[in-house]
C-alpha cells in the first residue's frame, strides 16, 4: 500500500473526527448566540461570563475523570467501552438540548453534553496508537482534524439554511436553531458506526487471573501513581506536558469563548457564524499541510510556529477586534493554525509515551489540556467579572501561551534535534 493511502481502520478513526466536529462547531457558532438569545436581561459582561463558567465546569470534569477511566480503559478490551459510553451519553444530551427550555436548564445539559463529547474524544485520541504506526502518527492526526474541518461544514451549513430560511416557510427561528441539535447528532452517529464497528484494541493490559473489579480498581490507584512517577523522571515527556498545559490553553480558550466574545461585541450574528464557517474551510488544507511540514522540519518546529502565531491571534483579538470585518481576520487567522497545533499535539505525545498504557498517559494529557481550559475560562470569566471589560479578559490568556512557548524551546523534537 502507497504511504499517501490510509488502511480501512485509519479511514474509520479519521471519521470519528468528521462526526465530532459537527457538535463542536455548533458548540463555538450557534450554541453561544443562542443561549444568549435566551437568557434575556444579562449584560454583555455576564453572557461571556455565564459562558466562560459552563466551559470551566466541564472542561474541569473531564480533567478529573479522565486519568482513572483512563488507567481502567488501558486494559485490553476495555477501550470501545467507555468510548461508546460517554458518546451515547454526548449524543442523547446532545437531543435533549433541542427540548424549550430557560437559560439555566439548557445550560446543565450542554455541560453534560460536552462532558461526554470531550470525554469520547480522550479515549478516541488513545486509539491513535491502535490503528496506526509511529512513521504515520502526524499524517492521520492531521488528517482527522482536516477532514473533521470540512465534513463538519456539511450539517452546519443545512443547520444555517433552516435557521435563516426557516422563517420564509413559517417556521420560528428559535424552532429551526433547536433542530441544529437534531440534525447535528444524527451526523454524529453516522460518522461514529463504522469506528465502532471496525476499531479492536492493539495494545493493553491484560486481566490477571483472580482479578476481581476491586483488585483493578485498587491497583488502577496504584497505577496512576506509578506513571506519575514515569513522567517525573521522564524529562522530555514531563517539560513537553507542562508546556502542553500552557499553550494549549490559549488554543482551547480562543476557540471556546470567541463567539461568545463576538456577540457580546454586538457583532451581527450572522456575520459570526458565516466567519467561523470560513475557519472550517481554512483549517481544513492548513491541517494537511501541518501535517506535512512536520514531516520536513520535526513536529515540535511546528508546534512552536503555531504557539507563536496564537500570541499574536490573542494580542489582536484583545486590542484590535470590534467589528465584523476584524472578527472575519480572526475566524481566518485561527483557521490556519488551529488543527495544525491541535492534530501535532496529539502526534507527537503519542510518539513519547508508551503504546500499552496509552490510555493511561492520554488521560493525564488530558488533565493538562482540559485543566489549561479551566484555567483559561475562569481567567477570563474573574478578569472581565472584575474588571466589566471583555478585552481584559482576553488578553490575560496571552502569559500562558509565552510560558508555554519558552518551555517548548527547552525542548528536543522528535529526532533529537534542539527545537530553536
Amino acid at each position: 500500500m502507497a504511504k499517501t493511502k490510509f488502511t480501512k481502520l485509519e479511514r474509520n478513526w479519521v471519521m470519528y473526527d468528521v462526526g465530532n466536529s459537527a457538535l463542536v462547531l455548533l458548540n463555538t457558532s450557534i450554541v453561544p448566540i443562542y443561549f444568549n438569545a435566551i437568557n434575556t436581561g444579562a449584560s454583555s459582561a455576564e453572557l461571556v461570563t455565564a459562558w466562560a463558567n459552563a466551559q470551566t465546569i466541564a472542561s474541569l470534569v473531564v480533567a478529573l475523570l479522565m486519568p482513572i477511566l483512563g488507567s481502567l480503559a488501558d486494559y485490553a478490551g476495555n477501550k470501545i467501552k467507555f468510548f461508546l459510553g460517554f458518546f451515547l451519553t454526548g449524543l442523547v444530551l446532545c437531543f435533549a438540548q433541542a427540548i424549550p427550555m430557560a437559560a439555566l436548564p439548557f445550560l446543565v445539559l450542554y455541560v453534560l453534553c460536552t462532558v461526554g463529547l470531550n470525554s469520547s474524544m480522550t479515549f478516541y485520541d488513545a486509539m491513535l496508537t491502535d490503528v496506526t504506526t509511529d512513521e504515520r502518527m502526524d499524517t492521520v492526526s492531521s488528517a482527522g482534524y482536516a477532514w473533521g474541518y470540512v465534513g463538519s461544514t456539511i450539517p452546519f451549513i443545512i443547520c444555517l439554511a433552516l435557521i435563516f430560511g426557516g422563517p420564509a416557510l413559517g417556521l420560528e427561528m428559535m424552532l429551526c436553531t433547536r433542530l441544529s441539535f437534531v440534525i447535528t447528532g444524527i451526523w454524529w452517529l453516522a460518522f461514529t458506526l463504522p469506528l465502532i464497528r471496525t476499531y479492536r484494541q492493539k495494545y493493553g493490559k491484560e486481566r490477571g487471573e483472580g482479578d476481581t473489579l476491586g483488585k483493578i480498581v485498587a491497583s488502577t490507584f496504584s497505577g496512576l501513581a506509578d506513571t506519575m512517577g514515569r513522567i517525573a523522571k521522564d524529562r522530555v515527556l514531563l517539560i513537553y506536558m507542562v508546556a502542553f498545559f500552557f499553550y494549549i490553553d490559549g488554543v482551547h480558550t480562543v476557540i471556546s469563548m470567541a463567539t461568545s466574545y463576538g456577540s457580546a461585541l454586538g457583532i451581527d450574528s450572522t456575520q459570526l457564524v458565516l466567519a467561523l464557517l470560513v475557519t472550517q474551510f481554512v483549517a481544513f488544507p492548513s491541517a494537511i499541510i501541518y501535517g506535512k511540514l512536520a514531516g520536513k522540519f520535526g513536529t515540535l518546529r511546528m508546534i512552536i510556529v503555531a504557539v507563536l502565531a496564537y500570541c499574536g491571534i490573542v494580542l489582536f483579538a484583545a486590542f484590535l477586534l470590534k467589528t465584523a470585518t476584524e472578527f472575519w481576520i480572526l475566524a481566518i487567522l485561527v483557521g490556519l493554525f488551529q488543527g495544525g497545533i491541535q492534530a501535532l499535539s496529539r502526534s507527537y505525545f503519542g510518539k513519547l509515551v508508551p503504546k500499552e498504557h496509552a490510555n493511561e498517559y492520554y488521560g493525564f494529557f488530558d488533565i493538562f489540556g482540559r485543566y489549561a481550559s479551566v484555567m483559561g475560562t475562569f481567567l477570563v470569566s474573574v478578569i472581565t467579572a472584575a474588571t466589566g471589560n471583555a478585552s481584559l479578559g482576553v488578553l490575560s490568556i496571552g502569559v500562558l501561551l509565552v510560558v508555554g512557548l519558552v518551555m517548548l524551546l527547552t525542548l528536543p523534537d522528535a529526532r533529537g534535534e534542539r527545537a530553536a
